[in-house]
């Protein structure tokens, strides 16, 4: 589903919070920003408005205007940080996790509760910008989207 109203947030689909915590992100989100190829992604949290968590990879986050996030957190920039263990930095926090070749990862439970989601949650799953996409878990956009639930896939 393109977009929900004229000029609007583009839609990549709802993904289901799985009970062990899986996440399958939707195939368009996957293949425009190439999340899967380095086998990492980061996570970090999402908007006042939106809630959930944005979702970005090395190659994309590391050239971009706000890669000093990588080059002030070396911590993540390496990977040496615990995965799954969010770091806070000006305002919002990160961390990095594995994703399966398929597009799926695995938040842990402490991973859930710092974000403030759970098991049977359907996060939206929207075009940020060119860096990163988010899994929105409330707000204007997710209440819109129950209007067209029927157009909208779910993974």
């Amino acid at each position: 589903m393109p977009q929900m109203n004229k000029g609007g947030k583009f839609i990549f689909g709802k993904s289901v919070i799985r009970d062990n915590g899986v996440i399958q992100f939707p195939e368009q989100a996957i293949q425009e920003y190439k999340i899967t190829s380095e086998g990492r992604v980061y996570l970090f949290t999402g908007s006042k408005s939106t809630g959930g968590f944005c979702v970005t990879r090395k190659g994309l986050l590391e050239p971009s205007k706000i890669g000093h996030i990588l080059s002030e957190t070396p911590e993540l920039r390496d990977y040496s940080s615990t995965p799954g263990g969010f770091i806070r930095y000006k305002g919002r926090s990160y961390t990095w996790t594995e994703i399966s070749e398929d597009g799926r990862v695995t938040l842990s439970a402490e991973m859930l509760s710092f974000l403030k989601i759970k098991p049977g949650m359907k996060l939206l799953s929207i075009r940020s910008s060119d860096i990163a996409f988010t899994m929105g878990a409330y707000g204007r956009l997710v209440d819109e989207s129950m209007k067209h639930d029927e157009e909208i896939p779910v993974y």
